[in-house]
């Protein structure tokens, strides 16, 4: 039986203008040390510079893998919910209906591009932004779609699903820190007691 292997990580710590900061960097070298072992097919990334920068560091790790763009990948808004929760409505305040729609389009191109089983046993990592990552962990859960706003994930956090022919998806792990020094945990989280 193949297995799709999605290791899906946020991009490393970047600053306001999108740009991986050394913080940034030394996550994506230390994930790509945590991945060097596994048989990697792929490393697909989001156009975004702190995404593209993040695959360069982490795939130098990863000698075969191909590394290539993945449009399904950048960063949206996957859905809106017809009556958000309180704390999030002003996030959502302005988007209109043909924004919202978009942000569905592009939600369903990338569960249809990724959240499958392959023809064959693949490895790939996917390295996206905090959103497509809720979104595919929430479709592998079978969850609503709402379901999305409440999975968050850190920097450089590995989030591992499994898909298979026989079976529904796996989650095997989310929001993984364990290859990160403490100082390097929970950036991309707003100010808080973190475990």
């Amino acid at each position: 039986m193949a297995t799709r292997h999605l290791y899906l990580l946020r991009h490393g710590a970047a600053d306001a203008l999108g740009h991986l900061t050394p913080a940034g960097e030394r996550q994506a070298e230390l994930t790509g040390r945590r991945l060097a072992r596994l048989p990697v097919d792929a490393v697909w990334h989001s156009p975004l510079p702190r995404a593209e920068r993040s695959a360069r560091i982490l795939a130098a790790h990863l000698p075969g893998a191909t590394v290539a763009p993945a449009p399904e990948l950048v960063d949206h808004i996957p859905h809106v919910p017809a009556d958000p929760p309180p704390a999030w409505a002003p996030f959502f305040d302005g988007y209109d209906a043909e924004e919202a729609a978009a942000g569905e389009r592009l939600a369903d191109a990338l569960t249809a591009r990724f959240a499958r089983p392959a023809a064959t046993e693949t490895h790939e990592v996917l390295i996206t932004h905090t959103y497509p990552v809720a979104w595919l962990v929430r479709d592998a859960l079978n969850a609503p779609r709402p379901a999305w706003l409440g999975l968050s994930c850190g920097n450089t956090a590995l989030t591992v699903i499994e898909y298979r022919d026989t079976t529904t998806p796996t989650v095997v792990l989310h929001n993984d820190m364990g290859h990160l020094p403490a100082d390097l945990r929970w950036t991309g989280f707003g100010p808080g007691i973190h475990p």
